[in-house]
């Protein structure tokens, strides 16, 4: 039976946003939510950084000092670090595997408003009864006893529990897209690095993230339905939490720093003139951290007692994975090596990385050995340690993204200029702020402390470390300028800004609603850069030109997930028909999704020859 495929459904202003299915709109959706969420993890971080700035300070006081730690680490790990990165798996992965959507669109969307509403419900516990306070990683009996933590705990059980349901949905539909939908040619030796970091990226979320979802239904049962799982005068076991909350959250770590890999190796392979030095070795260093990162979680918890063996095993699968991790910093090299290379800002952002990225590394080994750990554990060294890592590598990759690919996104290109004024500030405040960190934690002082004694020589430093971190958000604020002022000019980028080697730059920035007109054939690495060489302006087609189908756009994945955030209240106070109702809002969508069969819209052949297409 032949269906009739209706016109595309129009919205537009606000409407658009809320009903849009369109991977390249979801990518800037989660551009705009994970900025957001990362300015406000920063400012949680200056007044933290302006608390500790003298001894015996009194700008803020215990209790908003632990709120506004809680705030800082689960802010910036699960609504900014995760979401950006999603930013530019959505923008740039069906583009540079030669793919006209992601596999589920629908689920797509459906991802990022979970993600952005449990966000919301999270950062709502500000206003009411005070933000969670026990610390980013909720240990119990810390978080599940309502003796030492407020209200806040529940704010974090269930944003997170929301959020976390997003991201899972996001890494499987990306599996799927990868696996399913490249284009003809692309073998997977063939997939560009960010594409395969991404890849198994999608893997550790798909594996690791059940984990910290089972811990946190546990803590949600203690708190709000009175079980026992954590309450040791009762049976339970407080080092379980720590186990699922580790099971997870290491393997976190990498699902953070892959996609910042191969970002940095898109970005160096392009400013160096260069294929990227050992493309298959990158590949299986890649595979190996990703299955390493699952053996090396008890590194967090070498001070709990669990005896000397598993310490030493622990501590043997975490010195390995620096085998990989090294593989992977001497390719970089290695095509920086003889490259003609551009000193763009993004290929600044990535050339700081790389020595940053070996500081944090090295000083991983140091806390990989159990014995030096007992000494480490808890102090400022372990905060020098990974802020290394995770800002020194991730944010900084994140930024070098953002430089490369927004004349993608948004067809304009950003300001050099102002560029290097951001590189270079964020650059310097980030190392005053935690290279002096390493001597703090090794004198002694701990972290999680709200003050501190005078006389005892943390003071010069901390006030470095506080200057640094204004430095930081100085370095920011460029970067939001150059924003603001380009984007009040004409669209102006052309396909390929930086002589690209990957199917992205084969296509008009920003990229049309359907990608490609037709599928382009792919025949090696880089295959952009093949077709330059061969003398060829655009991509070999692997098809003729026909109607392109497209994916409607819907309301239901917004109110699926507005279903679930009032829930989340529901649930919170007690409420149990506010509860009852939001998961009926949710039902019914799922219902109506699976009654109501859109068949989508098609592009037909004579609009795509209209805008220029050779036959």
């Amino acid at each position: 039976m032949a269906h009739s495929h209706a016109a595309k459904k129009q919205y537009s202003g606000l409407m658009d946003w809320l009903t849009t299915v369109d991977h390249k709109k979801i990518g800037i959706l989660y551009l705009i939510g994970g900025a957001l969420f990362f300015l406000l993890g920063g400012l949680e971080a200056i007044l933290i950084r302006i608390q500790l700035i003298k001894p015996m300070n009194d700008a803020i006081d215990a209790s908003m000092f632990n709120q506004l730690l809680t705030m800082h680490g689960t802010t910036m790990i699960f609504l900014a670090a995760m979401p950006l990165i999603f930013a530019f798996m959505n923008a740039i992965i069906p583009l540079q595997i030669g793919a006209r959507d992601v596999a589920y669109p629908f689920v797509n969307a459906l991802g990022f408003w979970l993600f952005f509403l449990g966000g919301l419900l999270l950062n709502v516990s500000w206003f009411l009864e005070g933000a969670p306070d026990a610390g980013w990683t909720a240990y119990t009996p810390l978080s599940s006893s309502p003796q030492y933590s407020g209200k806040g705990i529940d704010f974090y059980v269930l944003g997170l529990q929301i959020a976390g349901i997003g991201t899972l949905i996001g890494g499987i539909n990306f599996l799927v897209t990868i696996i399913n939908m490249r284009a003809p040619g692309m073998s997977f030796m063939r997939m560009p690095l960010f594409t395969w970091a991404s890849f198994i990226t999608s893997g550790l979320i798909l594996l690791a993230f059940p984990a910290i979802t089972v811990g946190l239904v546990l803590l949600m049962f203690d708190r709000l339905f009175e079980a026992n799982f954590f309450d040791i005068s009762a049976g339970g076991n407080v080092v379980i939490w720590q186990h699922l909350f580790w099971i997870f959250g290491h393997p976190e770590v990498y699902i953070l720093i892959l996609p910042a890999f191969g970002i940095i190796s898109e970005v160096i392979s392009t400013f160096s003139n260069k294929r990227l030095f050992g493309y298959s070795a990158m590949v299986f260093a890649t595979v190996i951290i990703g299955f390493l990162g699952f053996m090396v979680w008890v590194h967090h918890m070498f001070t709990v007692g669990l005896g000397p063996v598993a310490n030493a095993l622990f501590s043997i699968a975490t010195m390995l994975i620096a085998v990989p991790t090294g593989i992977k910093i001497f390719n970089w090299l290695f095509t920086l090596w003889g490259g003609h290379i551009r000193f763009t800002t993004a290929s600044l952002f990535a050339l700081g990385f790389i020595p940053t990225f070996v500081m944090g590394g090295m000083t991983g080994v140091m806390l990989a050995s159990p014995p030096a750990d007992f000494q480490y554990h808890d102090t400022y060294f372990v905060v020098a340690h990974f802020h290394y890592v995770i800002v020194g590598g991730l944010v900084l990759g994140l930024f070098a993204g953002l430089y490369y690919w927004w004349p993608k996104m948004f067809g304009r290109m950003l300001n050099e200029g102002l560029g290097k004024l951001s590189f270079w500030t964020f650059f310097i405040g980030f190392h005053l702020t935690f290279f002096v960190q390493h001597f703090l934690g090794l004198m002694g002082m701990q972290r999680r402390v709200y003050t501190y004694l005078p006389g005892q020589e943390f003071d010069t430093f901390n006030f470095i470390s506080t200057i640094g971190a204004i430095l930081m958000g100085v370095g920011t604020i460029f970067v939001l300028l150059n924003i603001l002022i380009t984007s009040m000019k004409p669209k102006n980028a052309p396909a390929d800004p930086w002589d690209g080697r990957t199917l992205e730059w084969a296509i008009p920035s920003p990229a049309p609603e359907y990608n490609f007109k037709q599928l382009p054939l792919v025949r090696g690495l880089d295959p952009l850069f093949k077709e330059k060489m061969e003398g060829r302006k655009e991509m070999t087609p692997a098809e003729p030109i026909s109607a392109i189908h497209m994916p409607n756009p819907t309301i239901l994945p917004f109110v699926m997930s507005l279903g679930l955030f009032i829930a989340g209240f529901g649930f919170m106070y007690h409420n149990y028909y506010v509860a009852a109702g939001g998961i009926l809002v949710t039902l019914v969508c799922m219902l109506l999704r699976s009654l109501y069969d859109d068949h989508g819209y098609h592009i037909e052949v004579e609009e795509l020859q209209d805008k220029g297409a050779k036959v």
